[in-house]
């Protein structure tokens, strides 16, 4: 078996957490606006992913049937993390050129869901629910932002800096999944669930 941990490396928040602040800082220099909807949206794209976690750890709750248990953190990650900092690089080239940069992202989120699969971390329906999730997050984002064409500004400082976040931050694990498992049961006996 091939080793994916490189390519499933791509998708931890410990790399996109960062990624996904420095696309808001550069999307901060066209309209803050802009850059809060992006967090904003990212967040809760977050939000269901640590639901469906925090569901699944504390209390069990999993649908058998389809073999889901939790959406596909990583996935989701990518998918939106990914597309949107390609979509808003490829639109330095030209303004209409945030739809290729955004396939980039999308087929990149889909080769990091893969990695998902064949490690046994996710099963495909977990991995399609983090995909879809992902892509949705971003799709909503860029379409709100590309209503009108823009060039983003500083492109080859902000490229630079993307480079740079991601070049420090990869192969850094987020605590997230730890947290999750350690205080899910805590939060399900909370919840009353």
């Amino acid at each position: 078996m091939t080793d994916t941990r490189w390519l499933s490396n791509l998708g931890d928040a410990g790399l996109l957490v960062p990624l996904a602040l420095a696309c808001a800082l550069w999307l901060r220099a066209i309209d803050r606006q802009l850059a809060l909807r992006w967090l904003l949206s990212l967040s809760i794209g977050m939000a269901l992913v640590g639901a469906s976690k925090i569901l699944y750890a504390g209390c069990g709750v999993e649908i058998s049937s389809v073999q889901f248990r939790v959406i596909s953190g990583h996935t989701m990650l990518a998918a939106a993390v990914w597309t949107v900092a390609f979509a808003l690089l490829a639109g330095c080239a030209n303004a209409r050129w945030h739809r290729a940069g955004a396939t980039l992202g999308l087929l990149l989120g889909a080769a990091i869901g893969l990695s998902r699969i064949a490690e046994d971390a996710h099963t495909p329906i977990e991995v399609l629910a983090g995909w879809l999730l992902g892509g949705g997050v971003a799709m909503l984002f860029l379409n709100r932002f590309t209503r009108e064409p823009r060039r983003m500004p500083q492109a080859i400082l902000a490229g630079l800096g993307l480079l740079a976040v991601s070049s420090i931050a990869y192969g850094h694990h987020a605590p997230f999944q730890r947290m999750i498992v350690h205080y899910s049961p805590w939060l399900c006996r909370g919840f009353g669930l």
